[in-house]
């Protein structure tokens, strides 16, 4: 049975404070489900929300907090990545209404909603609405897209592999790293030459 979970019949036009931890087994067994397995949790990721029900009408909203262990896309270190992002979701009853994939309707009899695509929307049906998958997407969807241990990484050197960061307070070149990157000449330089070559062989022969 799911931990993250909320009873619709419970909930009021006064929104009502809830609070779920997602700790690393649920998220690493997440991400082994998924086949990704792109970051270890450091902190439990913290939900705080706040749901209330407007007639028939559900609205979740609150912020997550954690942190992560991520994989710098440019020097390629493990660095500790604190996570942080806000989220908005308003549930509509199913009723008559079945989702048009299957993935969908298997999350209405599982868990008793259907998230819409842009994650702000859904359908629920029956008395209790379970968010692992919602929690799971807001997660995924906080995590950065390139993930940077500093924005200032000067990452690997393309010559001879070596990290050109260096110290971690200094940011200087990695020892050993004396590479300087190769200046590609400008095109219009080529053509300049072109320009001046016939007419120096004119000058030559005069």
């Amino acid at each position: 049975m799911s931990d993250f979970e909320i009873q619709i019949e419970r909930l009021s036009d006064r929104p009502q404070q809830f609070e779920f931890e997602v700790r690393e087994g649920w998220w690493a067994a997440r991400e082994q489900a998924s086949e990704t397995g792109t970051c270890q949790v450091e902190e439990p990721f913290r939900f705080r929300l706040r749901a209330s029900r407007s007639r028939d009408d559900v609205l979740i909203e609150g912020e997550v907090d954690g942190r992560v262990g991520l994989e710098c896309s440019r020097c390629a270190k493990r660095y500790s990545h604190a996570l942080h992002d806000s989220y908005r979701l308003v549930l509509e009853p199913a009723r008559g209404r079945a989702p048009l994939d299957p993935e969908g309707e298997s999350g209405l009899a599982r868990n008793g909603v259907c998230l819409g695509e842009d994650l702000e929307a859904g359908l629920y049906r029956g008395p209790v609405v379970r968010l692992d998958d919602f929690f799971g997407e807001v997660i995924a969807l906080a995590m950065p897209i390139q993930p940077l241990c500093d924005e200032d990484c000067r990452g690997i050197c393309p010559h001879c592999g070596m990290d050109r960061n260096g110290p971690a307070d200094g940011r200087a070149p990695a020892p050993g790293c004396e590479c300087e990157d190769e200046k590609i000449e400008s095109p219009f330089a080529v053509l300049a030459k072109l320009k001046t070559g016939p007419g120096d062989a004119a000058g030559e022969s005069d």
